[in-house]
């Protein structure tokens, strides 16, 4: 799964770790969502989102 979160955090000038600390999470888990290497829960997926003012559709992007 893509997303643009790393995209999303630059364009709001937010660290990972400021990310991770607004939304409950560590900064290792904002870089492993970024790296493609962790797929988010579905409640963290909203509140992504919702940090963001977005869908989860998106911000998320399944690969075909």
């Amino acid at each position: 799964m893509r997303n643009e979160i790393r995209r999303l955090r630059e364009m709001h000038d937010l660290t990972q770790a400021a990310l991770g600390a607004k939304i409950g999470v560590s900064r290792q888990t904002i870089n492993s969502l970024e790296t493609g290497k962790y797929d988010p829960s579905l409640p963290l997926a909203f509140t992504i989102a919702r940090h963001f003012g977005l869908s989860i559709e998106e911000i998320f992007h399944v690969d075909e």
